[in-house]
């Protein structure tokens, strides 16, 4: 059985003495995964009982402090709170001293660059943005998922090289991201990955009003396929009744939705015009169909059931 070569601790760049402050879901996997690398974690901050427990759980025997104790500590301090948060954090620190010059200060956030860190630049510290493309759950398989994750880099140009050193140290795969895209980055993330879940919870809720005992079982493979056949192909997997321009058949969903779910009717009118024009766009779907098609989104979102008034869906009748 082939092994992967793991080069000796003497063949790896200094070992560096690791901080968390923010101990939520994110924080203590990239600490375990950098102890994994050779570094050694030190300390820990985490407000919540919940984040008390899991510093403890990844990352056992490591102490927990205060923030400006974390950063009195660690060669390198990783600012793992909410991105709303960051910039207070930052600020805070900075104005009481707590930031040691050459201190090397990386923040997980997907919406901000490097320039959030402006206050640590300015006390000498060195700035670093890594996010990991990825969902936490807090628990060690975190560690696991993040062998071959993507992480969006932004630093200083002369730091760019550390940043995705540190990267490729934790197991992942640096993408070099602007400062000025960080938050279409981010968007683009958020779009994909939380919309991804909100679209499956409610799929999983349709399935057990229509009497599915195990939608997890019926979705799991239809998902996997939809998700690797997207990957691949793009807008050319697109398959489907609005792919299709079947009003007919778009309308009876907006009805029966309306009827058994009412709250996921907007969600799916706005996903099914989006459908639409791509499909359109790509010519997978005919115009002379869309009309028709568009006509019952229209007639959904005004709460008409996408029907014209007589007997059927709208064109169709």
């Amino acid at each position: 059985m082939s092994t992967v070569h793991q080069p000796d601790l003497k063949d790896r760049p200094a070992r560096l003495t690791v901080g968390v402050v923010g101990a939520g879901r994110v924080g203590p996997a990239l600490a375990a995964c950098l102890k994994l690398a050779g570094h050694r974690p030190v300390a820990v901050s985490g407000v919540s009982d919940a984040s008390r427990r899991r510093a403890e759980t990844m990352l056992p025997g490591v102490p927990l402090v205060p923030p400006a104790e974390v950063l009195q500590r660690a060669d390198l301090v990783l600012l793992t709170v909410p991105d709303d948060a960051l910039p207070g954090l930052v600020g805070g620190l900075a104005e009481t001293g707590a930031v040691r010059p050459g201190q090397l200060l990386v923040h997980t956030s997907g919406r901000y660059g490097a320039g959030v860190l402006g206050p640590a630049l300015r006390a000498g510290a060195l700035p670093l943005a890594l996010h990991p493309a990825m969902t936490f759950t807090g628990t060690p398989v975190d560690v696991q998922r993040l062998a071959g994750c993507s992480f969006g880099v932004t630093a200083p140009e002369e730091l760019r090289l550390a940043a995705e050193a540190l990267v490729i140290e934790m197991g992942g795969e640096p993408e070099w991201i602007s400062e000025e895209n960080r938050p279409l980055y981010h968007a683009a993330l958020a779009l994909g990955a939380n919309h991804l879940v909100t679209l499956v919870a409610q799929s999983m809720e349709l399935l057990r009003t229509a009497g599915v005992t195990a939608p997890d079982r019926m979705l799991g493979p239809l998902l996997g396929a939809a998700l690797d056949n997207a990957l691949r192909s793009g807008d050319l997997a697109l398959t489907g009744p609005v792919a299709r321009g079947d009003a007919g058949t778009v309308a009876a969903h907006v009805t029966e939705l309306r009827k058994h779910a009412p709250q996921t009717v907007a969600g799916y009118l706005a996903m099914a015009r989006a459908t639409a024009d791509r499909a359109l766009a790509h010519g997978l779907l005919k115009p002379e169909l869309a009309e028709d098609l568009l006509g019952v989104l229209a007639d959904g979102s005004n709460g008409t059931n996408g029907t014209n008034g007589t007997n059927g869906p709208k064109g169709n009748a």
